[in-house]
């Protein structure tokens, strides 16, 4: 086509813009930090496990606002980004940004927009940690309903455009539905990333300003650097109580009222009800399991039943009302182009004021560190991989092995990294005699998880008459995954990977640098930079050249590699009848 000679100067252009608008943006943080930090007056916060369940109810609480945000925001923005190709390049490439700077990149953030602004109050430090754990769970939802939207059937959208469809009817009628399964699974991985990094999001710190709220995070955060392990495995147990009754209640009610709305064009069998994580847990005994069962499952059906009967909204579709839409939805996006404008404006001015300060000398590391850390990420993605995957498959072939993965990765994936600490330090660090190793194993815990997810939401979505038409055609089991199921699945894989690299890149905080008993384990690379940076000397332009040196990477890997793979595999690979 005559256009493609163009391809790569245009994103090209997209890249350099991409990355000058987050880089300001960036700056401006920066160029107000000390002010945020000066006013500051943080709560105090003395952890006793006798507390326990008060601070796993601030933890919920924070989680659930962050989640409900999370929830709006990602179909807002998706929904935005599939609906023409022009969003798509202006707002794509900023969530594959976002996702992939680390929690405590957004600390000057927090601190200058909620904690300074609140005055130091403890409403400010509340919305500051809620705003870290959005940034935690958004990005990856946001991407599913990209994905799903992006993935709906042809002949789908042709039959509504036929009847004459659109607007809120198409929105109603198709497009929210096909999101529904992709939003729940990455529901699920939202709150397993939140309680992963729910230590960065409680205990807010920038160089000698330290804010500290009550909560899980921060009790098991205190017990790790005190070295009691008692008083982390009290935190760790009350964790995955709560992990396991979210999913009881929760999320396994929402999994499968999320099946009604799956792409399928023949009859299918009922699944056995389950009861999820439980069902996961069945080791503990045969008679405990069939008690929790009678326990839990009344009040599971009533939800169930209660979703099912709630009254549809209905909205009238009238002229005046499109008119009247028409007219809020350019006064709103009028007000953010003239709001991200004057906020790009102002970044690039605190821009180029911080980038002609000098630089410290540690910024002459930056090269070989952000070698260092690719390098440790694409060992943990290619590990993640080899077992993903074929889990995936066998989810595919078995639904008893199915109902049993996704809840165990779920309890797994919400440990948070402190809970490793003591594993790390004992059977690898000193085993080994170096921090190389413990590193890519706690990128593993940052990563594998949103490939795992988004495979198993992939093949689940694999209708279940093209499995049947497998098996009547005589395809083995090989063949089946060979021409079925895994180019079925494959734009979930691109997602997952997006999404794990995100998260990869978030784990870097945690994975090249952490504090246990009174001592530092480091190891070179731009997540040591970033966190001898934010919590040793606070050097605002430091922190900053390390973001920028991240994002860089991120545009270059998602322009050559990640965007190219997924407009193949959705253009090529979406299931159409």
């Amino acid at each position: 086509m005559p256009g493609n000679k163009t391809t790569p100067l245009k994103r090209l252009f997209a890249a350099t813009i991409s990355f000058l608008a987050v880089a300001s943006i960036a700056a401006l943080f920066f160029a107000y930090r000390e002010h945020g930090a000066v006013v500051i007056s943080p709560p105090k916060f003395s952890p006793s496990i006798a507390h326990l369940p008060y601070y796993a109810f601030c933890s919920f609480y924070r989680m659930l606002a962050a989640y409900l945000i999370a929830l709006i925001f990602s179909i807002a923005y998706g929904m935005a980004a599939s609906s023409s190709r022009l969003w798509e390049r202006i707002l794509i490439p900023v969530v594959d940004i976002a996702q992939s700077v680390p929690v405590v990149g957004f600390f000057p953030a927090a601190i200058f927009f909620f904690v300074a602004l609140a005055h130091g109050r403890q409403i400010g430090v509340e919305m500051a940690a809620i705003f870290l754990i959005f940034t935690s769970q958004a990005w990856n939802m946001t991407l599913g309903v990209f994905e799903a939207v992006k993935t709906v059937p042809a002949d789908s959208k042709e039959a509504l455009e036929a009847f004459g469809a659109s607007g809120w009817l198409r929105f109603k009628r198709l497009l929210m539905p096909a999101c529904v399964p992709r939003l729940v699974y990455n529901s699920i991985l939202s709150w397993v990333a939140g309680w992963y990094y729910l230590i960065a999001c409680e205990i807010i710190t920038v160089g000698p300003a330290n804010y500290r709220l009550p909560g899980l995070g921060s009790f098991l955060m205190d017990a790790a650097n005190h070295g009691s392990n008692l008083d982390l495995a009290a935190g760790l147990m009350t964790l995955l109580i709560v992990i396991v009754l979210m999913d009881a209640i929760v999320w396994q009610p929402l999994t499968m009222w999320s099946d009604k709305f799956r792409f399928e064009f023949a009859a299918t069998s009922q699944t056995a009800r389950s009861l999820g994580m439980l069902d996961a847990l069945g080791g503990i005994g045969p008679a405990m399991t069939q008690a929790l069962r009678f326990v839990l499952m009344p009040p599971y059906k009533a939800i169930a039943r209660a979703g099912a009967a709630m009254p549809r909204m209905t909205f009238a579709s009238t002229p005046a009302a499109r008119r009247t839409g028409r007219i809020v939805r350019n006064f709103f996006i009028g007000s953010l182009i003239v709001f991200f404008a004057y906020a790009l404006g102002a970044g690039l001015v605190a821009l180029a004021r911080a980038l002609l300060k000098p630089w410290p000398h540690e910024a002459r590391q930056i090269p070989f560190a952000t070698l260092a850390s690719v390098m440790r990420m694409v060992i943990a993605y290619a590990i993640s991989l080899a077992w993903t995957v074929p889990c995936a498959l066998a989810a595919s072939e078995s639904p008893r092995f199915n109902r049993f993965l996704a809840p165990a990765a779920e309890i797994v994936g919400s440990l948070p990294a402190t809970a490793l600490f003591p594993l790390i330090v004992i059977f690898v660090i000193r085993v080994t005699g170096g921090m190389n190793l413990a590193s890519i194993l706690l990128i593993l815990t940052g990563m594998q998880w949103y490939l795992l997810f988004n495979l198993l939401a992939g093949v689940n979505q694999v209708p279940e008459d093209l499995k049947e038409a497998a098996r009547v055609f005589g395809l083995s089991r090989v063949a089946t995954w060979r021409k079925l199921i895994l180019p079925a699945s494959l734009p979930s894989l691109i997602t997952g990977s997006l999404t794990a690299w995100g998260g990869g890149w978030n784990a870097l905080i945690l994975s090249e640098y952490f504090p246990y008993q009174g001592r530092i384990y480091k190891v070179t690379g731009l997540g040591a930079l970033l966190d001898v940076a934010t919590y040793e000397t606070g050097n605002g332009t430091m922190i900053l050249l390390s973001l920028l040196s991240m994002v860089a990477v991120v545009l270059i890997l998602n322009r050559l590699i990640w965007r190219r793979l997924y407009q193949v595999a959705t253009e090529r690979y979406r299931l159409d009848y």
